[in-house]
């Protein structure tokens, strides 16, 4: 035991050092900002006021970079801003070169290790435009042959940030990330719609009992049940476009509260031409800056869309859950597919995981949309400051949505079978069917045969035929399925 503890000692105490000497190795530049000097990682890209708030902002361990779309964003808006400065004689071309050089790095992807800054920070998101700033600079400076941190030559401040404030590029690269993952976003739905209309074809045919309040009520097809999940999800779709067309009221040239102070003449034009040609969205300013500055109105009406979107998930998720109940002691009436064992303790239980994930995310997401309503009704006056709040719970929200919808769709929907035995006992058995058969024998001979198939626990066909209250053929016409059902196939075979 006193070798091995001496052992454990010697070799914590060479990891030590080990990490000591490398500390030591590690060689820095200074910057200077407005707090004075600070030191920074000789090979960073990123410069003095990214490392305050790489310092000062140790809180959630999720970071710019994880969102891939925003910085991709960012790239874009930046290289708007400089050929848009360009265009109104503000900025020289010799400067613009490198830093379109810059800019299209990160538009394709690059550099992702430079913006390590908590998501969760304050100031309104000057840190990560100042992040951006500087990785920016640093990268122009180094394609035109300079030492990174010599700002002289080429500056965060006087030309990255040339005719912007963060107040104006910061929003605009939020809702321009958020159109980007939206796009991955409403593809998935669209598979998952798909997938619902797949099976809603394949069972279109099968007679069940339609339910409400957890009570049979009148019966309808499987398919039918299907398609109406795929509607549910159509739905959402043309809510969610149609709420996405927010995120393209943008705010540049606006600066720091709307007024377009230190931008040129015409800079708020060529701004947005060069956006969209560069992003290929169809973004436009808004008819009031100051407005657009402190509102946060666009954020809340895609939340409200998103959170929409997960309340239909979760009813969807928890109707497959019900219809997969049991197997032998629930409703059985869908088989879902077997993912992983289900207790610690119960042998053979399989639990409906997919489905419980699809939920489990969409309550997520309807937290995240309340987050949203409080931030944006918070912001004072000219600004709101809580845009990186707003920001990141919609990014989150897309995240999820967009992964777990693929997962629920490979995973479980397009694994779903049917149990068309349990569904044909249900409609021998159930009373529900009586519904049905009011037509042709009357609500209150309907009734009487409720109350006696209750009371006797016989089905409802099986009285009507030990009274002989119908024939055969009028069963077999009463209990079709466009009869039952109101079944038109032509009304999905487009679907």
């Amino acid at each position: 035991m006193k070798n091995v503890n001496k052992r454990t000692i010697l070799l914590s105490l060479l990891l030590v050092f080990c990490m000591m000497l490398n500390g030591f190795s590690q060689e820095y530049r200074t910057e200077t900002d407005l707090l004075g000097d600070i030191k920074v990682p000789k090979d960073a890209y990123y410069g003095a006021q990214a490392a305050r708030a790489m310092e000062n902002f140790h809180i959630s361990g999720q970071y710019v970079n994880d969102y891939p779309d925003f910085i991709k964003a960012w790239g874009m808006v930046k290289l708007a801003c400089a050929r848009a400065n360009t265009e109104a004689g503000k900025m020289k071309p010799e400067i613009l070169k490198p830093i379109e050089e810059a800019c299209q790095e990160l538009i394709a992807g690059n550099f992702l290790d430079q913006f390590k800054i908590d998501l969760y920070q304050g100031g309104a998101g000057t840190s990560t435009n100042m992040n951006v700033n500087e990785v920016l600079a640093n990268i122009a400076l180094e394609k035109s042959g300079q030492a990174k941190g010599n700002y002289k030559k080429i500056s965060p401040n006087d030309h990255l940030n040339m005719s912007q404030s963060t107040n104006d590029t910061y929003p605009s690269s939020l809702k321009l990330g958020m159109l980007l993952h939206n796009d991955r976003l409403i593809k998935e739905l669209n598979e998952l719609k798909k997938s619902f209309r797949k099976l809603g074809h394949e069972n279109i045919d099968i007679v069940k009992m339609g339910r409400t309040e957890f009570q049979d009520a009148v019966p309808m097809t499987v398919g039918q049940e299907f398609h109406s999940f795929a509607a549910m999800l159509e739905w959402d779709i043309a809510n969610i476009e149609h709420a996405s067309q927010s995120l393209m009221v943008l705010n540049m040239g606006g600066t720091a509260i709307g007024t377009g102070l230190n931008t040129p003449k015409g800079y708020d034009k060529y701004v947005i031409e060069h956006l969209r040609k560069i992003s290929g969205y169809d973004v436009v300013n808004a008819d009031d800056l100051i407005a657009a500055t402190s509102c946060l109105q666009g954020f809340v009406v895609y939340s409200s869309a998103l959170k929409t979107l997960a309340t239909t998930l979760s009813k969807i998720s928890n109707d497959l859950i019900n219809l997969s109940s049991g197997p032998r002691n629930g409703l059985f009436e869908i088989n879902l597919p077997a993912r992983q064992p289900g207790s610690s303790i119960m042998p053979g239980k399989v639990n409906p995981v997919i489905p419980e994930l699809m939920a489990f995310v969409s309550y997520r997401v309807m937290g995240n949309d309340v987050t949203v309503n409080i931030a944006a009704s918070d912001g004072d006056l000219q600004l709101n400051a809580y845009e990186p709040v707003v920001g990141l719970t919609i990014f989150e929200s897309q995240k999820l949505l967009t992964n777990t919808i693929k997962t629920f769709r490979v995973q479980c929907v397009n694994g779903i079978t049917v149990n068309k035995d349990v569904h044909k006992r249900n409609l021998e058995t159930t009373i529900g069917i009586v519904t049905a058969l009011n037509p042709v024998l009357g609500h209150h001979v309907g009734d009487e045969l409720a109350k006696e198939a209750k009371a006797t626990g016989k089905g409802i066909l099986e009285l009507v035929r030990e009274k002989k209250l119908l024939t055969e053929e009028q069963i077999k016409v009463l209990l079709s399925p466009k009869n039952m059902t109101g079944l038109d196939k032509s009304k999905y075979e487009n679907k």
